[in-house]
């Protein structure tokens, strides 16, 4: 009687032990992910997806695949700050914001990038029916390839075969922003 009573301490004992050790080794790993999906800037990130109905995972996602969170990042294409936007595209922005006297280097502002990179998001958005992969294809790619691709037939209007864009620098933009989408789901919506 002793002996199975032993055994049967032994065994909860080491259940719970493997219970134990898998939390703190899922929580560490949440831990150590968290520092390479950051949510720097969050004030202004939650504001701004907030004003534009979008989820704030899709600008944290796009911020960690254009710029990894480098305010000053400049690409040798010339588009700047956190969401990498160009000087046109920040310029027409701001037009439609209504905000005056916006200069380009303001674009190394976080709270001004995020603000434009989000209301483009935005834009892109409802021009694609709320299909965030077409969205996030024209954010990299441009509208004007994005409309060829589906006029050509190359992809579809529904973003359902998204893989088949042709330009391999969007391409692999949209895997990776879809796939740092989903992981900063997993990290942050539990």
């Amino acid at each position: 009687m002793q002996r199975k009573f032993t055994i049967k301490i032994i065994v909860t004992i080491s259940i719970t032990l493997v219970f134990i050790l898998l939390f703190k080794i899922f929580n560490v790993y949440n831990i150590v992910q968290k520092q390479f999906y950051k949510q720097e800037y969050s004030e202004h990130v939650n504001k701004y997806a907030e004003i534009n109905d979008i989820d704030p995972m899709w600008i944290y996602a796009i911020i960690k695949v254009e710029s990894n969170f480098n305010k000053d990042a400049t690409s040798a294409s010339g588009a700047k700050g956190l969401m990498q936007l160009m000087d046109s595209t920040a310029i027409e922005i701001a037009k439609h914001l209504n905000l005056e006297n916006f200069e380009s280097d303001m674009l190394y502002e976080p709270e001004i990038n995020i603000m434009l990179g989000a209301r483009y998001f935005d834009e892109l958005l409802t021009k694609y029916n709320e299909n965030y992969y077409l969205a996030i294809a024209a954010y990299n790619g441009g509208i004007g390839n994005v409309d060829n691709w589906i006029s050509k037939g190359i992809i579809n209007s529904d973003g359902s075969n998204i893989e088949n864009i042709p330009y391999k620098e969007t391409n692999m933009y949209v895997r990776k922003t879809v796939t740092a989408y989903k992981v900063y789901v997993e990290l942050y919506k539990m």
